[in-house]
């Protein structure tokens, strides 16, 4: 298994930022992300994993960690009656694709989310109306002790969380999907597809959406929006003037540059509504927010 030494994270990030990891490998068996796992635990080393690079702002200084990239058998995918067993490397769009063809639905959402599998049970992604604790039946998730399958409630799914953390891998899911005709499959994904476009910066760089949305009559992107804040622009990062709760690269970004649009926005939101948003997007090296 090879290991790499200061790959540029920013070539594996959807929104183009984030300096070099220390380490950087691409497992393609559980035996190798094992293998992998004891290796960064013998050097104290934090493990993470990257997937597609979305929903991920990796620090301009670099991660000092183990960074995975699955691949092979990982990112297989195979059809068991309703039970749709994928690898944690395989990309949502592909495990759709399966899906339909086979006649499953009830992963439609999963349109709506560019990333991967592992990503998905590592944040229970979700969109227009589903997520996947509506779908998950259990994951394989390897540690530097070994490997284990998990349930829903073992992993503490809720809203855009799980109890997983760095050092956890997702290795393989099982979902179970129900009988659906293949072209309505296809139609509601069209449907779903087309809404997104209308409604988010598709054609743009970005990580995806920033923060969660509060328990609040307004979502993110309403309420920042109700701040004046569509087009703000820090450096090279800027909000997108499309979708309030998105961060484009508009010209050679920074992941400082994005943390300082993301420190404005919630200062406004604060001040303008009292709420204090929490960021969606998973934060890879040092990194934080300031106190509001």
């Amino acid at each position: 298994m090879k290991i790499e030494e200061g790959v540029e994270l920013a070539r594996f990030t959807t929104l183009g930022t984030g300096g070099p990891a220390r380490a950087f490998a691409r497992p393609e068996s559980a035996a190798d992300v094992e293998a992998l796992l004891a290796w960064a635990q013998q050097r104290s080393l934090a493990v993470a994993a990257v997937g597609l690079g979305s929903n991920l702002l990796a620090a301009d200084d670099g991660v000092d960690a183990l960074v995975l990239k699955l691949g092979g058998e990982l990112a297989a995918v195979e059809v068991d009656g309703d039970v749709l067993r994928v690898g944690g490397g395989t990309a949502n769009a592909v495990a759709l694709h399966r899906a339909r063809a086979a006649g499953l639905g009830g992963f439609e959402f999963a349109c709506a989310i560019p990333g991967t599998i592992g990503g998905g049970v590592w944040m229970n992604a979700g969109a227009y109306g589903g997520d996947f604790a509506g779908v998950l039946e259990r994951a394989l998730v390897a540690t530097a002790d070994g490997s284990g399958w998990l349930t829903p409630v073992e992993l503490g799914l809720s809203y855009r969380h799980s109890a997983l953390r760095h050092g956890q891998v997702v290795l393989r899911a099982e979902l179970r999907l129900r009988s659906r005709p293949p072209e309505e499959i296809k139609a509601e994904v069209r449907e779903l597809n087309l809404r997104r476009k209308e409604a988010q910066p598709t054609n743009r760089r970005t990580f995806g959406s920033v923060f969660k949305n509060p328990e609040h009559e307004l979502s993110a992107g309403r309420m920042l929006e109700a701040c004046g804040l569509k087009g703000h622009r820090i450096g090279g990062a800027q909000i997108s003037p499309k979708h309030a709760n998105f961060i484009e690269n508009a010209d050679a970004a920074t992941t400082a540059d994005a943390l300082a649009v993301m420190a404005e926005a919630r200062r406004r939101a604060n001040e303008q509504f009292g709420v204090n948003l929490q960021h969606e997007v998973e934060f890879l090296g040092e990194l934080e927010l300031p106190e509001l």
